[in-house]
């Protein structure tokens, strides 16, 4: 996971200008933003919403619809946690549960260390391995309790 940079009026319109004549330019420039920022802050909806010619509405509605875009920086690492239907037949909700449990986070939030930034995904293509989570963009399959308690222990000094 690259680091993000702090966000920067300047770099973001650069970032925006470089897309917005891309045809549907909304998804890769939020997507864009978030890769430089490490989330779409609020400061970005009128900078997207000028450039392409849009509402702010429409451009808020965008960010929030899909769940992947992140509103706040997130922790220092993100676990992705598959919530299809393959991973959930094979356990993955008890493992979801103890992991919100540990770190006292919902979906979509980021423990009060800052530490980790919860996230569900609904599907990592890995339905024959599940269950499974992406820890810091790195997939992780066939997931147990021993494994998560492994994650934890490694990955979130």
């Amino acid at each position: 996971m690259q680091a993000a940079q702090a966000w920067n009026t300047d770099h973001a319109a650069a970032i925006i200008r470089e897309r917005q004549h891309l045809e549907g330019a909304t998804l890769p420039i939020l997507h864009a933003l978030q890769e430089a920022f490490g989330h779409v802050p609020d400061a970005a909806v009128p900078l997207v919403a000028e450039a392409l010619n849009l509402s702010r509405a429409e451009v808020h509605g965008c960010l929030t619809f899909y769940h992947d875009f992140r509103r706040q920086p997130p922790g220092r690492h993100v676990v992705k946690l598959c919530r299809a239907e393959a991973c959930q037949a094979v356990g993955a909700e008890a493992l979801h549960a103890r992991l919100r449990r540990h770190w006292g986070v919902d979906w979509h939030e980021t423990s009060a260390d800052g530490r980790v930034t919860l996230e569900p995904s609904y599907c990592l293509g890995l339905c024959a391995n599940g269950p499974a989570a992406l820890l810091d963009g790195q997939p992780v399959a066939r997931l147990d309790q021993q494994d998560l308690e492994a994650m934890l222990q490694e990955a979130v000094p």
